[in-house]
């Protein structure tokens, strides 16, 4: 009897796991296009990306704006308590002075910039010194290279704390916070796509080409950090007031208020960068530096997004990595190279399957909208050479009728914009209205293009009184993609509807 028991017990248990099996099986979810390609990735077990809390620490944009606030408001010459002798100090800046080419010479101002900076930043400082791991080996390659004093390398932190997408009240940006006159100048490229002000490397070339620039005239590098945040002519209207002097202590009081604690707060930021052991100063550690990332040349267009998917890296890491795009797309174009810039692990995912990301990306784009000409030439190319029995294989292409649109072009709007705001391309923009730049003005009137699919089956998607009924899941700019030519504005106006919220069951009026 109990021999019964045992055996039903156990073919009942294996009916139970046989059947958990199957459903277990019949829930399993189906691999996407996505999952299947990245199984195929030859990989490389290597580090993994950017330590989520040093991530943090590199984008943080509290220290560039406690560094423009000090420079900009500092009273350097109003006494501060702290415990530092102006004796030891003065033995201290005779040391810098000895091994430097810049004049330090002691002076209240100084200390009191000093003791200011040691009483209210030192933990600024301390995640400040791990940030700079990052990018001084990289500033003083390029310094090396144009014969710079590689102390320079700490104009960086006074300007930015190197931030590389720190912006000022007046415009400047980057690391070496260019205006874009003086970007333009020394080819940084500004467009809708790119602000190459805000690339490390090619904002570091065109910095030490200026100060190369700035040190011809002026001849001594005291001088020289004053002329590059004031500028040249503000530095030589200092010297002819002051007498014709040379020396920037002299000619201080001449210049305007933030360019004279300007050369105060580099020195302090070296002189505690040089004597942190002596007061304590900490250090933090980085986990990554510039050199341990690396460069590829793009081949076709591809957003963040997309490269997030295929290479499991957050976009947030590439945007910092790539601080150069504004829209969180890098640009193909045929004549001028865009780079990617990528940890070494990630690059050597990225290079070991290039062509699959890029099949990636060509997969997606069957899924956009085709314009009449691309639709008409895709067709042709379809048909040669297939004969009769291939295109009764073939699936039926839809037809398209195009429909034009204009747009007045409002103040403050780039091309970027416009092209999303209408889902077409900022290359089809410049195509349709003749324009050859970036440039476009307020007032002005753009053709869009748009072509609307008729389809057999296209009672499905709006009904005969023309109203669509929202299911679960849609939204407006779901919506909006299953109408060509409709955007997520042309939905909200037909509708009255104010924000981005719709529910299920609605009836919206599609009028496209």
């Amino acid at each position: 009897m109990k021999k019964l028991i045992f055996i039903s017990l156990l073919v009942s248990s294996v009916g139970f796991a046989q059947e958990s099996l199957e459903q277990n099986t019949l829930t399993l979810p189906k691999l996407s296009y996505l999952d299947s390609l990245k199984n195929t990735f030859v990989n490389h077990s290597t580090s993994n990306c950017i330590d989520e809390r040093w991530m943090a620490e590199l984008t943080n944009t509290e220290l560039s704006e406690n560094m423009f606030s000090d420079i900009s408001s500092l009273n350097i010459d109003s006494e501060v308590s702290y415990d530092l002798s102006s004796e030891v100090l003065k033995k201290r800046l005779a040391k810098m002075d000895a091994k430097s080419p810049f004049n330090i010479e002691y002076n209240p101002a100084l200390e009191n910039t000093i003791k200011s900076f040691l009483k209210n930043r030192t933990k600024a400082f301390e995640r400040l010194m791990a940030v700079s791991e990052y990018y001084f080996p990289m500033f003083e390659e390029h310094l090396a290279k144009y014969n710079i004093p590689l102390e320079l390398k700490y104009l960086a932190i006074v300007e930015s704390a190197l931030n590389p997408k720190a912006k000022s009240r007046v415009g400047a940006s980057g690391l070496w916070q260019f205006m874009y006159p003086t970007g333009k100048q020394y080819n940084l490229e500004v467009n809708s796509y790119v602000d190459e002000r805000h690339d490390p490397l090619k904002a570091t070339e065109a910095a030490c080409q200026y100060l190369s620039h700035l040190y011809e005239i002026f001849g001594d590098w005291s001088l020289v950090l004053a002329s590059y945040n004031a500028g040249p002519g503000n530095v030589s209207k200092a010297i002819r007031r002051s007498g014709g002097s040379q020396n920037y202590w002299n000619i201080r009081k001449f210049l305007p208020r933030e360019t004279a604690n300007y050369v105060p707060a580099f020195l302090a930021t070296m002189y505690i960068y040089e004597f942190k052991k002596e007061h304590g100063i900490l250090p933090k550690k980085a986990t990554l530096t510039y050199f341990e990332t690396d460069t590829i040349m793009v081949k076709k267009q591809m957003s963040f997004k997309h490269i997030s998917e295929l290479l499991d890296i957050p976009v947030e890491q590439i945007e910092f990595l790539n601080p150069i795009y504004k829209l969180k797309v890098i640009p193909f174009e045929e004549d001028k190279a865009h780079y990617l810039r990528l940890p070494k692990n990630k690059m050597g995912l990225f290079v070991s399957n290039e062509e699959k990301v890029y099949a990636y990306l060509n997969y997606l784009e069957t899924f956009k909208e085709k314009t009449k000409s691309e639709y008409i030439a895709s067709t042709s190319k379809d048909s040669i050479g297939t004969g009769a029995d291939s295109t009764s294989t073939a699936v039926s292409k839809p037809k398209f009728e195009r429909k034009t649109q204009f747009h007045t072009i409002k103040s403050g709007e780039s091309l970027g914009k416009i092209a999303d705001k209408y889902n077409v391309s900022i290359s089809n923009l410049k195509s349709w209205n003749k324009i050859k730049g970036n440039t476009i003005q307020a007032g002005k009137k753009l053709k869009i293009y748009s072509d609307k699919k008729i389809t057999e089956n296209s009672e499905q998607k709006t009904s005969k009184n023309g109203t669509y009924t929202v299911k679960n899941g849609d939204s407006l700019f779901s919506i909006s993609k299953q109408f060509p030519g409709v955007s997520i504005e042309d939905l909200k106006k037909w509708n009255d509807i104010s924000g981005d919220n719709i529910q299920p069951g609605m009836k919206l009026k599609i009028n496209g």
